[in-house]
């Protein structure tokens, strides 16, 4: 795949030798799905296509209650405070970004009147500033109007370090300006080819500035609105109880016509993944249950009870174990997993390396997950040309004692190698949840089998995906010696999914531990070719720079990929939802139906 051809069929498509369809086949073939495709004709002054959204209802409500599970229950509703994927879907019933991702990979106005593209004028020709066009009959759940002023507070507000805003690094390199009161201009920094990402999908929820503005920077978090939300979507906040229940009424002034179907919405939290399924597909008591992290030969039984269905979505998730390289047990200015500590046996390569030899990616695809995930090494694999071709996967014990006998760790009491009296004994932490525990107890057998002990922890899933800057538990302050998760990529691009590599995103103190490089590595490689991704806008090139960064963290084994996962849920067959892996479950809530 070379930049020449990829213009090439750029150039057939603008003078009608190729149709929009066939363009997109033709980038499949070569590697660049359809969400990155969309991008480049985008680019190249080709508007971006219209989602179809099959809505049938002709009027809004009389839909009745929707009956929503997570498992994982939410705790806040400030979508700049969202660390988990819980208060994000939770968070975006009520706030809206300008935009968001549709399963195709298109982004769909949502606050914006149009998408910004050469044709329209939003894009620049250098990729330094985009414009957007706001909808101009939008008002907050209390009736005020939705303006510029909201969208340029937001940036103000997720920007400002004393916020400690999960999103800052969507907006922090970037100056907002308006234009009048339904246009802003967004100036990067630099030439930006991916520009789609602040006030876009996840990071891109826009906050009312007459219930935050006097919230932000360091009181941030004593805003009455984190737990009260007014937003602008489709659905009206009720009551909200942490942990528990949130519910929510018709907007019955919502900016789109005919929508929501439904009357009330109840969202539920707490339980786990095998319950939240049989839930939906066996009892139907409720209409969606997100994540369904169940064996996939449960899910497949629970299916023949013919009352609801499992969706896969295509994504670029990645269910991963982080080796923590600084020291857990070592507190160092009030706060233990310091970056000015290393730790005492992991910061050794060859013990990481052999740990990662340790994992059985393939028996945990196939007798674990089934459709929830894929095996893979790359931390990023979709879209296709940003998967590392270099990085492979290989499980053998047999090596994993050869590099630890050959880095001078022998085998002690209890056969657990040991070294200059430190010993090769981890503790393992996860949330709770039945196929994590059992990819645990894998790990574990095989590193016994290699001299390493592993103390397994599993941590209740409400609280290790909080964002509550007092609890120890939590994924972010890493606490433990590695610890596994899945991480999502907020969107059909791995730019700001990566930003997790770079040392500037080192989760700690200073940020409330929301910086999203939780392993508190960092390598001035990656920092470097990280940066110079964001400025190049050659795709090609790009690609490149961004795979190095891939490789540079899991060619050090800090980052150990286990599986590429896919957007797994739970649906009643009567619901018609818009599923997209590209965005969270409730991206485009408003559109969801009961036939």
């Amino acid at each position: 795949m070379t930049s020449q051809y990829i213009q090439g069929m750029v150039q057939n498509l603008k003078g009608g030798r190729l149709s929009r369809r066939s363009f997109i086949q033709k980038m499949a073939a070569v590697g660049i799905t359809a969400p990155i495709a969309s991008q480049i004709l985008a680019w190249n002054g080709v508007a971006m296509a219209n989602a179809t959204l099959d809505y049938k209802p002709t009027k809004a409500g009389g839909g009745g209650p929707l009956k929503m599970l997570l498992w994982q229950a939410p705790t806040l509703l400030n979508p700049h405070f969202a660390s988990g994927t819980k208060d994000q879907i939770a968070s975006r019933i009520f706030y809206e970004p300008l935009a968001g991702w549709d399963k195709e990979g298109n982004l769909i106005p949502q606050l914006a009147a149009e998408v910004p593209s050469k044709a329209n004028g939003g894009l620049s020709e250098d990729g330094t500033s985009v414009v957007w066009k706001l909808k101009k009959d939008v008002k907050w759940h209390d009736g005020k109007p939705f303006t510029a002023d909201d969208v340029v507070f937001t940036w103000e507000y997720a920007a400002d370090p004393a916020t400690a805003a999960y999103t800052s690094g969507a907006y922090k390199d970037i100056k907002v300006e308006k234009v009048d009161d339904f246009t802003v201009k967004i100036v990067f920094a630099k030439p930006t080819p991916f520009w789609a990402d602040p006030f876009v999908g996840v990071a891109g929820m826009i906050i009312p500035k007459h219930h935050f503005g006097e919230y932000k920077g360091a009181k941030s978090r004593e805003a009455p609105a984190n737990l009260k939300p007014v937003g602008t979507g489709p659905y009206k906040f009720a009551e909200f109880k942490p942990g528990d229940i949130l519910t929510g009424t018709r907007n019955e002034n919502y900016h789109v016509a005919n929508r929501p179907h439904f009357d009330t919405l109840e969202l539920k939290g707490g339980g786990d993944a095998v319950s939240a399924a049989r839930a939906v597909l066996q009892t139907g008591e409720y209409d969606y249950a997100w994540d369904t992290l169940v064996e996939d030969e449960v899910l497949k039984r629970m299916e023949t009870g013919g009352r609801g269905r499992i969706s896969a979505a295509p994504a670029g998730d990645i269910e991963f174990i982080t080796l923590n390289t600084t020291d857990p047990w070592t507190e160092v200015d009030g706060e233990r997993s310091s970056v000015k500590t290393k730790h005492p046996t992991l910061s050794d390569p060859a013990v990481r390396q052999a740990i990662n030899l340790l994992i059985d990616r393939d028996s945990i695809q196939k007798f674990i997950y089934g459709r929830g995930g894929t095996a893979t090494a790359s931390f990023v694999n979709e879209p296709k040309q940003f998967k590392s071709q270099k990085l492979k996967y290989e499980f053998n014990i047999e090596k994993a004692n050869k590099i630890l006998e050959e880095a001078g760790w022998k085998k002690g009491s209890g056969g657990v190698r040991e070294k200059d009296g430190k010993k090769l004994k981890y503790v393992f932490q996860t949330s709770i949840n039945a196929p994590r525990q059992k990819v645990q107890a894998i790990v574990k057998q095989a590193c016994q089998r290699a001299g390493i002990e592993l103390e397994l922890k599993s941590v209740t899933a409400s609280v290790f995906f909080s964002s509550d800057v007092a609890n120890p538990d939590t994924y972010t302050k890493l606490y433990t010696d590695m610890e596994m998760y899945t991480t999502t990529q907020p969107q059909p691009d791995p730019e700001r999914f990566l930003n997790q590599f770079t040392s500037w995103e080192i989760a700690n103190k200073e940020n409330k531990w929301l910086g999203r490089n939780v392993s508190r590595y960092s390598d001035p490689a990656a920092d470097e070719a990280y940066k110079a991704a964001q400025k190049e806008l050659d795709p090609a090139k790009r690609a490149e720079l961004l795979i190095k960064v891939n490789e540079i963290f899991c060619e050090a084994n800090v980052i150990l990929p286990v599986l590429s996962r896919t957007k797994v849920i739970a649906a009643a067959n009567s619901l018609q939802l818009d599923h997209s892996g590209w965005d969270v479950d409730s991206w485009n809530i408003g559109a969801w139906y009961r036939t």
